[in-house]
C-alpha cells in the first residue's frame, strides 16, 4: 500500500449491530405488508414482528413509508454496483442491461407483484415510488460515469441511465399488467430489445 493511503475501515460492532437491526425491521414490515396489506400493517405489528419496541421502530424509521423506501434504496445500491462491475467491453446500455437482468434475478417473482400491487393501490407509496425513479436514474447515472471513467462520457450516462430507468418503469408494469408470467430477466431482455429496435 502506498504510503498515505488508508485501508478501508470495515464497520464496527455498533455499526453492524444497527445494520442487522434496521434490516430485520425492513424484513418483519416488507413480510407483513405483502401478507396483510400496506393499511391493515401497524408499526406495533411491525415492531412485535422483529421483536423490539415501538419506540425502537423510530429510531431507524420515521414512518411504514420509510420502510418500503429503504427496501428500494437497497435494491438501487445491489444495482448501480452491479452496473460498475459489468465489464469495461461492454457498451453503457448493455450495461444496464446486463446488470438489470442479473438484479432481477435475486427478486422473488410473486414477491414484487404482490410489492408492485401494493404501491399501485396505495397513493402515498405511489409518491414514493416516483421519487425511487428519480433517484435511481441519479445513482445509475452516477454508476455508469464511475464505470467509464470518462467526463467526457458524462452527458452519455445520463441519457443511458434515464433511458435504462425507464425500461424499469415501464417494463415492470407491463410485466405486472401480463400477469408476471414471464421471468423477469427475460421481460428485461425483451424490453431493451424493443428500446434498440427503436434507437435504430
Amino acid at each position: 500500500m502506498s504510503p498515505g493511503r488508508k485501508s478501508p475501515v470495515a464497520p464496527g460492532l455498533r455499526q453492524r449491530k444497527r445494520e442487522a437491526t434496521r434490516e430485520r425491521l425492513t424484513r418483519a414490515a416488507m413480510a407483513l405488508f405483502l401478507e396483510r396489506g400496506f393499511e391493515a400493517t401497524t408499526i406495533d405489528d411491525i415492531s412485535a414482528a422483529a421483536d423490539m419496541s415501538r419506540r425502537s421502530f423510530f429510531h431507524y424509521f420515521a414512518s411504514k413509508e420509510d420502510v418500503v423506501a429503504a427496501w428500494q434504496e437497497d435494491a438501487a445500491t445491489a444495482l448501480v454496483a452491479e452496473i460498475v462491475a459489468r465489464p469495461a467491453s461492454e457498451s453503457m446500455l448493455t450495461a444496464a442491461e446486463n446488470a438489470i437482468a442479473t438484479a432481477v434475478k435475486r427478486i422473488d417473482p410473486a414477491e414484487a407483484a404482490a410489492m408492485s400491487r401494493l404501491k399501485r393501490d396505495n397513493p402515498a407509496l405511489q409518491a414514493r415510488d416516483q421519487l425511487k425513479y428519480e433517484k435511481l436514474e441519479r445513482a445509475l447515472a452516477d454508476g455508469l460515469a464511475q464505470r467509464s471513467g470518462r467526463k467526457s462520457e458524462r452527458s452519455k450516462a445520463r441519457l443511458v441511465a434515464m433511458i435504462a430507468t425507464g425500461a424499469m418503469r415501464v417494463g415492470g408494469e407491463s410485466w405486472i399488467g401480463e400477469g408476471a408470467r414471464e421471468k423477469p430477466e427475460a421481460f428485461v431482455k425483451r424490453t431493451f430489445d424493443a428500446i434498440r429496435a427503436i434507437l435504430k
